[in-house]
């Protein structure tokens, strides 16, 4: 694995057969080797998934959900794996008290069991290694790397840590989770050896008997048990019922490169192609990367998209939602037509200020040489999950719940078998040609779409490579509040931007609020793979 020469945090590898990157080093470095013994993309994202699940109980597991895109080379059209977490059949709009405000009154929303969705996880893998694994491994070949770092253990990163310290009061409240990620009530400091032998024997069930050893049987009998003692409503049926869908993506397209992202229950995608239909408007490679001029217009695109989010989640039925035309070229005239490269357009008053959370999610990216493309972000949505972790089993559980609205009246609340919104969107993009391209994604709560479509930006706008592309600072703008900006932008930019009238919150140089994104790209002249994790939380690539 050689590392880019422009990549200075040393996060990039390339090679000409197939590429791997991950939130954790060990999971790219897994999908590799499935990749040396025959696997194709898929096989490499199902074991990288599983061992990140291991790795990063703070973000994703078995007791969380995600979504999957996947094209390979002899597939004519790209297929989405939608494993999101479902509400149980006992969920109803009012099961949340709320304030005067309509805001959750308490924490139950997000702590404990009443705030778990059913895991879609281990589905929804599953699901995407029968269907699309290339069947040269076996389930139990892919699962082996997870059980043995859940068995064997491995040592926390200081990413980790520091969400154990910041969770640390919730962990406690329950005590399995306290005997694996408080041991003796003890604070694990980086370095420190993490080991979840129950995980590695649930893990050791799913190998051999496959999902029916998650969702019926000794291990959903423990979920529904621990759920219903911490509070919740989830039943036998409830897991047995939960299926991964399959669904078609969501189409786009930037300066004549294809997006293939993922569609509903996941409005990131959506709103992806809509930020970068608006800023296809503008000719960005004239304006430049970092300057005041791009960053005034990332900003005020951000702020219309926002603003249309508002309206739209509002007092429809799902099957009204009107997402064709938000993803349409005409749809991002409108919006483009609103923005003044030289001053601030008016606020929209519709709607509430957005309320981004803490971005708990992992992604991993996976391209080869045979032109397979995967792309997965998982997640247990806040840090934690609901901090529950059902005893016997290592699962540690989401709070999904808390992504509904806690009120009637929205598209998005509560309803029985119902998955809520979601900001993730893995997304796939080909070239003019048609050609595969880049596999990318991100964690980061409602900055993902904006940071793929930054990322995105970077290297079509500005032929940056990948690792340029990812590092580059970002920003981050709601329809109301501050411009949320990392504080390597230049000093000359962020003076233009306080000229402009943009009221600027400077974050750290580098800040976990703006995501770990994770790609890989193909470069179409060399056919030079070359993944790039994000200096911003664990992530590296591997490749050979």
């Amino acid at each position: 694995m050689d590392n880019l020469p422009l990549d200075p945090y040393g996060r990039s590898a390339s090679g000409r057969n197939g590429a791997v990157a991950a939130a954790t080093f060990e999971a790219s470095k897994v999908g590799v080797a499935i990749l040396r013994a025959g696997g194709n993309a898929v096989d490499a994202a199902v074991a990288g998934g599983f061992v990140n699940g291991v790795l990063e109980p703070n973000a994703n597991g078995l007791g969380g959900g995600g979504f999957m895109i996947i094209k390979l080379a002899g597939m004519v059209e790209a297929v989405v794996i939608d494993f999101r977490e479902a509400a149980p059949k006992g969920a109803v709009p009012t099961m949340f008290k709320v304030d005067d405000e309509g805001h959750p009154a308490g924490d139950a929303t997000i702590t404990g069991g009443l705030a778990a969705g059913v895991p879609g996880e281990t589905a929804g893998l599953l699901c995407a290694l029968e269907q699309f694994g290339s069947r040269k491994l076996t389930r139990a070949q892919i699962l082996q790397p997870a059980i043995d770092f859940a068995a064997g253990g491995f040592p926390v990163s200081a990413n980790l840590s520091s969400h154990l310290q910041a969770e640390r009061e919730r962990l406690n409240r329950f005590p399995a989770s306290a005997a694996i990620y408080l041991p003796e009530g003890q604070l694990l400091p980086p370095g420190a050896w993490l080991r979840n032998p129950d995980a590695a024997r649930t893990l050791e069930l799913i190998a051999a008997r496959g999902r029916d050893a998650f969702y019926r049987g000794p291990v959903a009998e423990r979920i529904a048990a621990e759920v219903q003692r911490t509070g919740g409503i989830m039943t036998l049926e409830d897991l047995a019922a939960y299926e991964p869908r399959i669904r078609q993506p969501i189409l786009g397209s930037y300066r004549g490169c294809t997006l293939l992202t993922v569609p509903l229950a996941s409005a990131g995608g959506i709103h992806l192609v809509e930020l970068l239909n608006v800023m296809e408007t503008f000719d960005l490679a004239k304006t430049g990367a970092g300057t005041a001029g791009t960053l005034h217009l990332w900003a005020e695109a951000l702020r219309q998209v926002f603003a249309g989010r508002a309206r739209y989640l509002a007092d429809r039925e799902l099957d009204e939602l009107p997402w064709a035309g938000l993803t349409a070229k005409a749809h991002a005239r409108e919006l483009a037509a609103r923005i003044a490269p030289g001053r601030l357009a008016p606020r929209s008053e519709e709607g509430g200020p957005v309320r981004p959370g803490p971005g708990c999610t992992t992604h991993l990216s996976v391209m080869d040489q045979a032109g397979n493309m995967a792309a997965v972000t998982k997640t247990l949505n806040n840090f934690f999950g609901c901090a529950v972790t059902v005893p016997g089993t290592g699962i540690l559980l989401n709070d999904t719940m808390d992504d509904f609205v806690p009120s009637p009246g929205s598209v998005n609340s509560v309803g029985p078998g119902k998955r809520p919104f979601s900001s993730c969107c893995p997304t796939l993009v080909l070239d003019p040609e048609g050609r595969p391209f880049l596999s990318v994604g991100s964690p980061g709560s409602l900055r993902i779409f904006p940071t793929v479509a930054q990322i995105l930006s970077n290297v079509i706008d500005f032929g940056m490579n990948i690792a340029e592309a990812i590092n580059a600072p970002r920003l981050f703008q709601a329809d109301r509040g501050e411009l949320e900006v990392e504080g390597r932008i230049s000093v000359t930019a962020y003076n233009g931007l306080v000229g402009l009238g943009h009221s600027v919150l400077i974050r750290e140089d580098w800040d976990k609020f703006f995501g770990g994104a994770q790609a890989v790209l193909l470069d179409p002249g060399s056919r030079i793979l070359t993944g790039s994790g994000d200096p911003r939380r664990d992530g590296r690539a591997a490749a050979f």
